[in-house]
């Protein structure tokens, strides 16, 4: 009996010893080795089987001369070191598989993100005067011209969206608000030629219609799992039958009066779905038909006031509706893109058709949903609370510009503003105020691209705000929203893994040529000549 137990542990260590994951090799297995490796480790846990059958028949022949002889208390003991061996012999075999396959999987990934001699954030070389004046040229740019292009934005705004009122009038018989300005321009961060303004503008169905929401966290949502964040709009409001009199979709003219409905009488105009915007056979709100009916109707309302501005205003295609390019005769430009939305009721989130340079827009019927505004009302709560002149918009500044300059020279990546912003708004909220002081430029920014770095590494970037407990209650965030599951910003990158390489070699990149980027960006100042530079440079 002793034998026969000495016989399994002897074939359980052997195991453990040959394991390939306990004594791991310290250079990785090449490419060109790995079915060979794998062919190997078959043929050995081929061989591990065949001994562990031919041991269990010597145990079960040797048990049946012995049964007896042998008490039921040694049998019990028998049966129980067997079991024990066998739970620890099967445990190593799938602890191989999982571990190897798991390594094989983040291999790629990891070798990616590691190569030799690789530049991080922590070893990245960073001039503290170089930053410095990189900080005192980006706050002298949005003090002394932002304010001015803000200004001159909001009232061309004002004027351009009365004329599309008035279009609407007799035509669309949508309903638009006020804009509501958005983004870097309107946050005081924005670092980068041209001058651009992000600016929202509800807009609703006339009465007796309403908009029914059906948010991706609702109980009831039968959304797909990469639409989370989106919502589906209904247009509610039209009539199930088809009875009852024709006075309200009918044109009677002036001379005719219904017999139903006297003259002095209300009678709400009936509209087709896809008068009201929906897609075809539904009552569904439609994003093609939201964007064609806006650029058609923003277009004529520019045509009616145009001859009160001198400067010359293009518009963008259909993809893109709502984007303009005004150009001044002295070349300045400002781009500005004006964003037809849906108001989610009761709050300050907004549903989104499309957005001009961060996102990839979700299809059609699915609006993203925006909380751009309580993004900003969470700045200013951290600003109230910040060092005066802290450094983390400096920070942002900095590795937005960073990014873009990147883009010149690489190409566009799956990594966005939007991403470089909700890394910084993670840091905000785990870490203390006091740490933020202006002198503390240099250890925030690496910290920031510390966060991105090990995001990308994850694939995993959670939303901010989305089912975040840490949101102070001052931003007011809606309850629904604060009790949804997180989002993952960085889903695409598991869903298309065709664009995760390119992504962090981008990143990566950034790193290796942040110190030449920031110097060309801030050349060494001269004395009579500072804003002219400034001016010229941004």
């Amino acid at each position: 009996m002793q034998g026969a137990i000495a016989r399994v542990c002897m074939v359980v260590t052997a195991a453990i010893l040959n394991h390939p994951l306990l004594f791991p090799q310290e250079n990785t297995t090449p490419p060109e080795q790995e079915d060979e490796v794998i062919a190997r480790m078959r043929e050995h846990q081929e061989r591990l089987e065949m001994e562990q059958a031919r041991l269990e028949n010597e145990l079960s022949q040797l048990d049946s001369k012995q049964e007896e002889q042998s008490s039921s208390e040694e049998g019990y003991s028998w049966y129980l070191w067997s079991t024990v061996s066998f739970v620890i012999f099967f445990t190593i075999e799938m602890c191989r598989v999982n571990l190897s396959d798991a390594e094989i999987r983040q291999v790629e990934d990891e070798d990616i993100l590691s190569e030799s001699g690789a530049i991080t954030p922590r070893t990245m070389v960073l001039d503290k005067v170089v930053l410095s004046n990189f900080c005192d040229k980006s706050n002298y740019t949005s003090s002394h011209e932002n304010w001015r292009v803000r200004e001159f934005v909001e009232g061309f705004t004002d004027d351009l969206l009365e004329s599309l009122r008035s279009v609407c009038d007799g035509e669309a018989d949508m309903e638009v608000g006020d804009f509501v300005g958005i983004g870097s321009m309107f946050e005081s961060w924005k670092v980068c030629k041209p001058l651009t303004c992000d600016l929202i503008v509800p807009f609703s169905p006339p009465d007796p219609y309403s908009f029914q929401f059906d948010l991706w966290c609702s109980p009831s949502c039968d959304m797909p799992p990469d639409m989370q964040g989106c919502g589906k709009i209904k247009v509610d409001g039209f009539r199930e039958d088809k009875e009852g009199c024709l006075c309200g979709s009918a044109n009677l003219g002036e001379d005719m009066l219904c017999l139903l409905h006297g003259g002095e009488d209300t009678v709400q105009v009936e509209h087709s779905p896809e008068k009201l915007l929906c897609s075809r056979n539904s009552h569904l709100l439609t994003k093609d038909q939201v964007m064609k009916w806006f650029q058609i109707t923003l277009t004529k309302a520019w045509g009616r006031i145009s001859h009160k501005y001198d400067f010359e205003v293009t518009f963008g295609h259909l993809d893109a509706a709502g984007a303009l390019k005004i150009r001044f005769r002295s070349w300045k430009v400002i781009v500005m893109n004006i964003i037809p939305v849906v108001q989610l009721e009761g709050t300050d989130a907004y549903f989104v058709p499309h957005f001009p340079s961060d996102y990839v827009s979700s299809p059609d019927p699915y609006w993203t949903l925006s909380l751009a505004v309580y993004e900003r009302s969470l700045l200013k709560h951290f600003a109230k609370r910040l060092p005066q002149n802290s450094c983390h918009l400096h920070c942002l500044q900095i590795v937005t510009f960073l990014h873009r300059k990147q883009t010149v020279l690489t190409g566009k990546s799956a990594l966005t503003n939007y991403h470089l912003k909700t890394a910084l708004l993670h840091l905000l909220l785990s870490k203390r105020p006091s740490v933020w002081g202006i002198e503390d430029t240099e250890q925030r920014l690496r910290d920031v691209l510390s966060f991105l770095q090990r995001s990308l590494h994850e694939k995993r970037l959670h939303h901010a705000l989305i089912g975040n407990s840490q949101v102070p209650g001052e931003v007011q965030l809606p309850e629904v929203i604060r009790k949804a599951e997180p989002i993952n910003l960085f889903r695409s990158l598991f869903l298309q893994r065709e664009l995760y390489a390119p992504t962090v070699r981008h990143f990566k990149e950034m790193l290796r040529n942040a110190p030449m980027l920031i110097q060309e960006f801030t050349p060494p100042l001269t004395n009579g000549g500072l804003h002219h530079r400034l001016q010229e440079n941004v």
